[in-house]
């Protein structure tokens, strides 16, 4: 259950601006909106110019303040946003005097928490509301704000409609259990649970194999030391941000950089020279290589194409076949403004460049290989308790197959029961207060 207290928090980010929003929500918002403004006469959704003044009567700022009456808010109870100037002193103060009226400091995500518990918002749309503020790409933020107007809602009803509508064949049944079910009904049934495996099992591939579109792609640069990873690092980045030498070994440990590329913003692990390593230091900089390797969504393998292959360049070649398999990867030879002398049997080239002159070719390459991932109207999950959610749903519908070939309507209409618990979790879950709080808790303060 909510509190009744009216909760107060700064809900722009922190730093100077040119203004700053302080939220309240509650029973008290427009009793301490008067109090700050000394003003009485405040109308629903109008924004007024008005002096605010702390407890001592002493002027703060000129603001713009806003009535939002419930239920028609954002929290479905009164809320009032304070609009001043930004900066770090004035919304502080704002702030204060609000305290100081009679508000609390609200919680991180306590302003989504109450929107859901008072029915204006359920978790899939939470959620969505709380990563939009997050969004890497143009791609995600579409997708989100649709998700935010309840698309993922409808599709998950859509589902667990239709388990519903199979549970009652079984437990109307039930009641008539000596008589077997009839050949074509059970036929229909097994017909049903198989098109709604398909489908979840669509959204789960598709949803796992594009997380880089929510999270931020990770591109992971390798190579043996000295091919040119710096130096590429520099270029996609357009400013010298790694120490490009000709020292083996002189990037010791993993760089990352975020930048944009086309809608996309991505993160640029530079990573540390793959050979054996001459010490410690250098041992854990190559074992955080391989880490990144495996924790990318796309691999940039470099070779230099102006010194001959060696046990190192089979090395990398290797750990590409072992690691990054099933990794988008653009294996690229450099140095190609040197005279060339690299050759290796199954290593075919995606491109040869120069990476401390020209990289708009691997450039395009990336967008291609992010652009792909471009959902358009499909539904996506966006966190990983909406894909566990979807997973217990499939394991369920999987061991509710053989009861009903054997007919143990009984067992049968449990895992159906249990595939609905775990869709209906994705939307509105059943009582689990600590689950809520801990969801809730990793949302922006004022959020």
């Amino acid at each position: 259950m909510m509190e009744n207290d009216t909760i107060v928090a700064i809900a722009t980010a922190n730093g100077i601006g040119s203004i700053a929003i302080i939220r309240l929500s509650g029973d008290d918002a427009l009793l301490i909106a008067k109090k700050l403004s000394k003003k009485e006469n405040f109308k629903n959704r109008y924004a007024i110019l008005t002096n605010i003044y702390d407890s001592g009567g002493t002027l703060i700022d000129e603001s713009i303040v806003i009535y939002f009456q419930g239920p028609h808010s954002f929290t479905a109870e009164d809320v009032v946003e304070i609009q001043c100037h930004g900066g770090y002193i004035v919304a502080q103060s704002v702030l204060k005097a609000c305290l100081e009226a009679g508000a609390r400091l609200a919680n991180a995500g306590e302003f989504s928490k109450r929107a859901f518990f008072n029915g204006r918002i359920d978790l899939s749309e939470a959620e969505a509301i709380a990563q939009l503020i997050e969004a890497k790409s143009e791609d995600a933020a579409k997708i989100l704000a649709s998700q935010m107007k309840g698309s993922l809602k409808e599709f998950i009803e859509e589902v667990r409609d239709e388990i519903i509508h199979i549970l009652a064949y079984s437990e109307v049944t039930i009641d008539y259990a000596e008589e077997d079910l009839p050949e074509d009904l059970v036929e229909q049934i097994r017909a049903k649970l198989d098109g709604l495996y398909k489908l979840l099992k669509k959204t789960l591939i598709a949803s796992e194999s594009r997380a880089g579109l929510m999270q931020g792609f990770r591109v992971a640069i390798v190579g043996k030391p000295n091919v040119g990873k710096s130096s590429l690092l520099n270029a996609l980045l357009n400013y010298n941000r790694a120490i490009v030498s000709d020292i083996a070994g002189t990037t010791r440990d993993t760089i990352e950089e975020q930048v944009k590329i086309g809608t996309h913003l991505i993160r640029i692990v530079d990573t540390a020279g793959i050979r054996e390593a001459e010490d410690a230091i250098e041992k854990i900089g190559i074992e955080r290589s391989l880490e990144a390797i495996k924790q990318s969504d796309i691999v940039i393998a470099l070779f230099d194409g102006s010194r001959e292959a060696d046990e190192e360049d089979r090395e990398i070649l290797a750990l590409l076949k072992a690691h990054a398999e099933d990794k988008a990867k653009i294996i690229i030879k450099n140095k190609v403004d040197l005279p060339q002398k690299f050759t290796m049997e199954g290593l075919p080239f995606d491109m040869e460049l120069n990476s401390k002159e020209d990289v708009s070719g691997l450039i395009t390459a990336l967008q291609e290989i992010m652009d792909a991932n471009n959902l358009s109207d499909e539904i996506m999950l966006i966190s990983e308790r909406q894909i566990t959610a979807v997973k217990e749903t499939m394991q369920n519908i999987e061991e509710s197959y053989e009861p009903l070939e054997m007919q143990e309507l009984e067992i049968f209409s449990f895992h159906l029961n249990e595939a609905v618990k775990a869709m209906a979790s994705i939307t509105r879950p059943f009582e689990n207060d600590e689950m809520l709080d801990k969801m809730f808790g990793s949302f922006c303060l004022g959020k």
